[in-house]
């Protein structure tokens, strides 16, 4: 038989934390770029001990690793589109900064500072890192509204607070960015802003405890729509109504906060009854 290559499928780059409960960082955006088609390659920043519950020691990858770890996958494979998710130190954030500049893909930056369980992941010196050297060369940075008070130094507790937050991150240099609504009271509306216009992004809350990744499943999904050629806006509002589903799919798989169901979207038990049944059947 002779074999046909399949299409080389659209490529994205997630450079972020590991995740050993598999719920959040470098593993749900792997999964996400899986489940949306996406070719996906890693670079590890940090290493973490964590599941449900918590995070339980936290270990920073060296920054030259970091630097060939970009390398090496960008001259070889490539990427349509790049997210960042945890960067701990302005030290990571700085080398990550240089050699996304160099090659200059699509980048979506989740500004990650704090676990779902209260670890804090980006340290406080890095925010100027951040805020100077990462932001400016985003098309999308997805601020949570902790993240965005952080981030302006400005309360951010009511709709007309997420907009001025919206547009004193934006003069840092994202072409869009999206205020996540999950803190909000209320349901959990997104707030896009685009420089000049603001856009909601209307959605139900949904109830459950399994909300693990959520933001890094958000930033991933953007960058993997991306990746296969939509526009940021198209990019957004399907990112989130992929997490919506996700959300409204999940299971719990430990005794805390569990993951959302990164492959909501993908009929995986019919391939495992297929993979196991008895020849003949």
């Amino acid at each position: 038989m002779i074999h046909v290559p399949a299409p080389t499928p659209p490529k994205a780059m997630t450079i972020a934390g590991s995740d050993s409960g598999g719920g959040a960082g470098i593993q749900a955006d792997l999964k996400t770029f899986a489940a949306l088609g996406v070719y996906g390659t890693s670079v590890l920043a940090a290493v973490t001990a964590q599941n449900t519950r918590g995070v339980f020691a936290i270990a920073e990858v060296p920054e030259e690793v970091v630097i060939a770890q970009i390398d090496v996958v960008m001259e070889d494979i490539g990427a349509e589109a790049v997210k960042t998710g945890m960067l701990s130190s302005a030290s990571i954030i700085e080398v990550v900064a240089d050699r996304l500049e160099a090659w200059g893909a699509k980048l979506v930056v989740d500004p990650v500072m704090v676990s779902k369980g209260g670890a804090q992941l980006l340290q406080p010196s890095a925010v100027r890192a951040l805020k100077t050297l990462l932001l400016p060369l985003a098309l999308v940075v997805t601020p949570n509204f902790p993240e965005a008070e952080v981030l302006t130094g400005r309360r951010v507790e009511s709709d007309d607070d997420a907009r001025a937050a919206a547009a004193a991150i934006a003069a840092l240099g994202p072409r869009y960015v999206v205020i996540k609504g999950g803190h909000r009271p209320g349901q959990p509306i997104d707030l896009v802003f685009d420089g000049k216009d603001y856009v909601e992004l209307a959605g139900d809350r949904v109830e459950t405890s399994n909300t693990h990744g959520t933001g890094c499943t958000f930033s991933a999904a953007i960058a993997a729509y991306l990746a296969r050629g939509m526009d940021a806006p198209d990019a957004i509002s399907g990112a989130k109504s992929y997490v919506s589903d996700a959300l409204r799919a999940s299971y719990a798989v430990g005794d805390g906060h569990s993951p959302v169901n990164h492959f909501h979207n993908v009929r995986v038990g019919e391939h495992v009854a297929s993979a196991t049944a008895p020849e003949g059947r």
